[in-house]
């Protein structure tokens, strides 16, 4: 009896696949001929729903892999969208709080986890900050937005990295394509005769700019060169790290960008700290010390820096000398045009803000026409606080600010949990590569700020995604074991 069921059942299905088949190629065919072509996606948007429902994981492997292609259409000055991945995160939202609800909550590992308690708090914040908002409508999509991206690339993330395999995959399936844009950029600039003006558009239709092109690049080179020397890994492995390697320092050289470049340094330095276990007592101690000395001399330094007339050139050494010049370098200058302006809104909000997202619609009325240059506009129409710190500070209040930070704080305490619990081994040289990935935004969002975008927002969420993972599910060998 269960083989007849089995042979009409295969039966029934063959004939109704075959039918609707047909019915597409036909009703296809005839939109086709009246010039309508959209139709002709529905078998990829089946295919898309049936990995949704079936095989979350492989939808998210799928965006992943097309974040660095991703083209941005803006519909008005309110509202931008990043296709095909932002939509696919909101479907892959919708599933998940479906599957949550239904399957009666979420890991609690994870969910226990100091640094999601932290994301869930920030979040909840920014919910608050949405519906107290002065513009509540770009706060909640805003919102949303900020949302979809932290389920797919934290929360699902957390899940996929359950396998330690799974984060090396992860690291590569975003990196292959991002090398691919890094090439197409390279050639757009030998195309344009090495024009240095070039530099700041080659990167387009993929990256909106040189710089969130530089910081999402800055991002993955430590991965890659903790990869060219893994010795877990075989010998053919780490020489194709090593060519990577070798493609995102072209890039990062090539991107034209001095935050970039200081992000890498920085991350050098996290480095050694590790390598030579400096006490973080001493760290500290160093840091307080550094900010009593800017304290004490911050008029002569200020006079120091402002005789630096260097302004961006074609040479590198005097292209990162200009980062200092306050002077006569108007990309500095609005940079500190724009957070005066973030620090004034917060002190007209200091609780609750202006609302996520909206720092770029109302800065304009606290600019000071001294502090003003040839690209500052009165509309406020052109970027946001360039400042992954500022930003938030105005736009949800003190409290958003702090949980950020606390965020930060948090992540880079948990790597070093994990990386001194596997020094030596392989997750403690992984942890340390991604850990330094972070510090490299952890510094560039001190100069801009690009986690609303899905570029970004994708390697900075699933790295802190890694090392929650690390710590909760690999930090002792035991644990390999038990997953």
């Amino acid at each position: 009896m269960p083989g007849i069921l089995n042979q009409r059942t295969s039966k029934w299905f063959e004939r109704w696949f075959l039918l609707i088949t047909g019915l597409f190629i036909v009703a296809n065919s005839l939109l086709i001929w009246q010039g309508i072509f959209y139709f002709s996606a529905l078998p990829l948007v089946v295919l898309i729903l049936l990995a949704a429902l079936f095989a979350l994981d492989k939808l998210v492997y799928f965006i992943v892999f097309f974040v660095p292609f991703s083209l941005t259409l803006e519909f008005s000055e309110y509202a931008a969208l990043s296709v095909p991945s932002e939509p696919l995160l909101f479907g892959v939202l919708l599933i998940f709080i479906f599957r949550i609800v239904y399957a009666g909550g979420f890991d609690r590992q994870v969910t226990r986890h100091p640094i999601t308690v932290l994301i869930l708090l920030y979040l909840a914040w920014m919910v608050i900050t949405s519906l107290t908002s002065t513009m509540p409508m770009v706060s909640l999509k805003y919102t949303l937005a900020r949302i979809w991206f932290m389920v797919s690339f934290y929360f699902i993330a957390t899940q996929v990295f359950r396998s330690a395999k799974n984060i090396r995959f992860w690291i590569w399936l975003f990196t292959v394509p991002l090398s691919i844009v890094i090439i197409y950029s390279i050639v757009q600039f030998f195309n344009y005769n090495i024009d240095k003006n070039a530099l700041y558009w080659v990167m387009q239709p993929f990256f909106k700019d040189h710089t969130i092109y530089g910081a999402v690049i800055a991002m993955m080179l430590p991965v890659m060169i903790v990869f060219s020397f893994d010795k877990s890994y075989l010998p053919k492995y780490r020489l194709i790290s090593g060519a990577f390697f070798i493609i995102i320092f072209a890039g990062i050289v090539v991107s034209y960008t001095r935050a970039a470049w200081l992000s890498i340094v920085a991350a050098w330095g996290v480095y050694l700290l590790f390598r030579y276990r400096i006490s973080w007592k001493l760290i500290l101690a160093a840091f307080v010390l550094g900010m009593v000395l800017l304290f004490q001399y911050q008029h002569e330094i200020m006079l120091r820096i402002g005789q630096n007339r260097q302004s961006s050139s074609k040479d590198l050494a005097e292209h990162l000398q200009s980062v200092s010049n306050i002077r006569n370098d108007a990309s500095n200058l609005e940079r500190i045009n724009r957070w005066s302006s973030a620090i004034r809104m917060f002190k007209d909000k200091p609780v609750l803000g202006f609302g996520p997202g909206t720092y770029r619609f109302q800065y304009a009325p606290y600019q000071r026409s001294y502090e003003q240059t040839y690209v500052s506009t009165n509309s406020g129409s052109l970027g946001n606080a360039h400042s992954e710190y500022l930003g938030p500070l105005s736009e949800m209040g003190f409290p958003g600010l702090l949980l950020f930070l606390l965020i930060i704080a948090y992540t880079i305490y948990c790597a070093s949990r994990v990386y001194n619990a596997n020094r030596g081994k392989p997750n403690g040289y992984l942890v340390i590569g991604i850990l330094m990935g972070l510090m490299t935004y952890f510094f560039h969002g001190i100069l801009n700020n690009f986690l609303d975008q899905d570029k970004a927002a994708l390697p900075f969420w699933s790295m802190i995604a890694m090392i929650v993972a690390l710590d909760v599910y690999h930090r002792h060998p035991a644990q390999e074991k038990q997953v």
